[in-house]
């Protein structure tokens, strides 16, 4: 199957000098996701989000169970995935286009393939203006743009995003979003978003998943992204009747721990 596949996957941390038994961090989940698809994975601090993207990204070993992007046994890092973080870990030696295209150059793409890529895709995140600029020029927002071009310019089929929009204000945060849903119709990767906001869950995702206490609890398919890309603004979807009933059903279940 294309896509990403989790079976029986859990996760357990070892003892610690504060914690004399081991932590079940996952307990048995399950999701399949189809190729770009757009997963936004909600939950309350602590219920094993961090710990699903890591183990998606290769980063922790897993105890039990499996994981597979398009068929192939995730078992460590690869270049198939990629990551965004909330600290975006720019180089600050390097202005905007040479973060962007520090990939390629890994990769031993060509000058002029590299130069005409980072053009595309700070286009793409609206910072072809900034290309020679210094990272410390740039506002948090700007940066974070940056994070994400620089993953776009790795050609990995799927981005893993850990609530890379955490820090930024409300203003910034929804211009983001529109950004990330404008950049994810057009590139065609598969996402999966960490996120502890509900209002972004929602706006963003094809697929919802909601976790509690290191297990999947409900996994949902709303359609207000596809009501985005066929022109509606933003404001008008955060403020239709059945977004704000969403919104407060998974706010209840939150309130009353049952996620």
């Amino acid at each position: 199957m294309s896509g990403l596949v989790i079976e029986n996957l859990s996760v357990q941390y070892p003892t610690t000098q504060s914690n004399s038994h081991p932590t079940l961090a996952l307990d048995k989940v399950n999701l399949s996701l189809a190729a770009q698809s757009f997963c936004v994975v909600l939950g309350a601090s602590g219920c094993g989000k961090s710990t699903l993207l890591n183990s998606i990204a290769g980063f922790i070993p897993v105890t039990q169970g499996a994981l597979s992007l398009d068929g192939q046994a995730i078992t460590k890092p690869s270049v198939d995935r990629a990551v965004v973080f909330q600290n975006h870990a720019l180089f600050p030696w390097l202005n905007v286009a040479d973060n962007v295209s520090f990939a390629g150059k890994l990769a031993g793409v060509d000058a002029k393939t590299q130069a005409k890529q980072t053009e595309q895709i700070l286009q793409w995140v609206g910072l072809e203006h900034a290309a020679e600029k210094s990272i410390l020029e740039l506002s948090g927002g700007m940066q974070q743009r940056v994070g994400i071009a620089r993953v776009l310019a790795s050609k990995a089929k799927m981005l893993l995003l850990d609530e890379p929009f955490a820090a930024l204000d409300a203003f910034m945060r929804e211009s983001m979003q529109e950004l990330l849903l404008n950049i994810w119709q057009q590139s065609k990767r598969q996402i999966l978003l960490i996120s502890h906001d509900i209002e972004e869950a929602l706006f963003l995702a094809t697929d919802l998943v909601v976790m509690g206490e290191g297990k999947i609890l409900h996994h949902y398919q709303p359609t207000f992204s596809q009501r985005f890309a066929q022109g509606q603004s933003t404001r008008a979807i955060k403020s239709d009747r059945e977004f704000i009933e969403w919104r407060e059903q998974l706010f209840q279940q939150i309130v009353a721990g049952r996620i």
